[in-house]
C-alpha cells in the first residue's frame, strides 16, 4: 500500500478511493472564467483541479480563485521556483513541479521548506516530452526505464531536504511505455501515484488510449489518483474518468446498464430500445439513490439469466419483452412499451431508495 497524502481534504494513497482530477484550460488570470470552469468540473464529479501558473499574474489570480473555489486547487509550475513559492503563499493545496527544471538546488530547498511548513504535498511530475538530456543520452531516447529513473531522481531531490509528502507521476503518450514506467516506480517506491496517459489526443482516440493505459494500471493495483488527458473540454475528461472507474468496478455509477451486442437471434430493435432507456435514465433524479443495475437483453440464450441478476431487466423475444424485477417475471410487453416499463420501474426505485437514504 502507498503512503497517504492530503490534498485540501482529499486523501491520496493509503488505501483511499481513487480520486479524479482535471486541469482548467482557461487563462488563470481570468478569474471569473476559471471559477466558472472549476464549478462545472465540480458538478461533473471532479475532486481536485489543477491550474497553470506560468507567471506572477497567474499566481496573483490563483489567490483570488482559491478564495472562492470549492475544490482543492493544485498549482502547476515549470521553470521558476519563485512561482511555486508564490502559489504556496496564495493558498495552493498542492504543488506540481519537476524539481529538475525549476531552478537551483536552493530553489528546490525553499519550495520544499515552504510546502512542509504549510503541510502541502508536492507532485513530482515527469513527462516523456521533458526528460533530462543526460537520461535521454543514457537510454538512447525516451524509455520506461528513463522515465522511472528521472522520477525517482527528482523525488530524491526533495527527500534530501526531508520532504516526503510526495505524489509521483511519470506519463507518456505511449500506452505500453507508460504502463511499464509506472510498474517500475511502483516496485521501487511507496509514494502515491498520479496516473494517466499524457497527450492522449482527441476524445475519439484519447478515450481508447486512456481506457487501455489507466485501466491496465488500476487493474494491476497501481494508481491513487488520475487524470484523463483529452483535447477537449475538461468536463469531458471527468465524465470519462467516472465511466472508466465504474467499468473497472472501482466506483459504482448510479445506474449501470448491461445490454447484449445482438446477433441473428435478436427479434427486436435492441439498439433502439437500449439507447432509449439509456437516454431517459440520464434524465432521472438519482441523488441519494442506491446503485441500480438494468439488463437489456435480446434473446432467450443469456437474456433471462442476465435479466434475473439485475434489479430490473428485459429478455426479448419476437416483437416483445419479458420484464423482470428483482429476479421475478412481472409482465410481458410489446417492443414499443419496453423502455416505458423499465423507466417507470427505475423512477419508482429512485424515489424509494432516495427517501430511505
Amino acid at each position: 500500500m502507498t503512503k497517504e497524502v492530503n490534498c485540501g481534504g482529499v486523501k491520496i494513497g493509503g488505501g483511499a478511493p481513487v480520486s479524479i482530477q482535471s486541469m482548467t484550460n482557461t487563462k488563470t488570470h481570468d478569474v471569473e472564467a476559471t471559477l466558472a470552469q472549476i464549478d462545472a468540473l465540480e458538478k461533473a464529479g471532479c475532486q481536485i483541479v489543477r491550474l497553470a501558473v506560468p507567471d506572477m499574474d497567474a499566481a496573483a489570480a490563483f489567490r483570488k480563485i482559491k478564495a472562492k473555489a470549492k475544490l482543492p486547487l493544485v498549482a502547476d509550475i515549470h521553470f521558476d521556483y519563485h512561482l511555486a513559492l508564490a502559489a504556496i503563499e496564495a493558498g495552493a493545496d498542492k504543488i506540481r513541479i519537476n524539481p529538475g527544471n525549476i531552478g537551483s538546488g536552493e530553489g528546490v530547498k525553499q519550495v520544499a521548506e515552504q510546502a512542509a511548513k504549510r503541510h502541502i504535498p508536492i507532485r513530482v511530475g515527469v513527462n516523456s516530452g521533458s526528460l533530462e538530456r543526460e537520461i535521454l543520452q543514457k537510454y538512447g531516447g525516451v524509455t520506461a526505464e528513463g522515465l522511472a529513473e528521472s522520477a525517482l531522481k527528482n523525488v530524491a531531490m526533495l527527500e534530501q531536504y526531508d520532504f516526503n509528502d510526495i505524489v509521483i507521476s511519470l506519463k507518456s503518450s505511449d500506452v505500453k511505455m507508460n504502463y511499464e514506467a509506472y510498474r517500475i516506480v511502483a516496485g521501487k517506491s511507496d509514494y502515491p501515484l498520479h496516473i494517466g496517459v499524457t497527450e492522449a489526443g482527441t476524445p475519439s482516440q484519447g478515450k481508447i488510449k486512456s481506457a487501455a493505459g489507466i485501466g491496465a494500471l488500476l487493474l494491476a493495483g497501481i494508481g491513487d489518483t488520475l487524470r484523463v488527458s483529452l483535447t477537449a473540454d475538461p468536463v469531458v475528461e471527468v465524465s470519462f474518468a467516472k465511466e472508466l472507474l465504474a467499468a473497472i468496478g472501482i466506483r459504482k455509477n448510479a445506474v449501470e446498464i448491461v445490454s447484449c451486442p445482438t446477433c441473428g437471434r435478436t427479434e427486436v430493435d435492441l439498439a433502439q430500445v437500449a439507447s432509449e432507456i439509456e437516454g431517459r435514465i440520464a434524465m432521472l433524479e438519482t441523488e441519494g439513490m442506491h446503485p441500480l443495475k438494468i439488463a437489456v437483453m435480446g434473446c432467450a440464450v443469456n437474456g433471462p439469466g442476465e435479466a434475473r441478476e439485475a434489479d430490473f431487466g428485459v429478455a426479448c423475444g419476437k416483437g416483445k419483452g419479458v420484464i423482470f424485477s428483482a429476479g421475478e417475471v412481472i409482465k410481458m410487453v410489446k417492443e414499443e412499451a419496453i423502455a416505458d416499463e423499465i423507466i417507470k420501474l427505475a423512477g419508482e426505485y429512485a424515489k424509494d431508495t432516495g427517501k430511505r437514504s
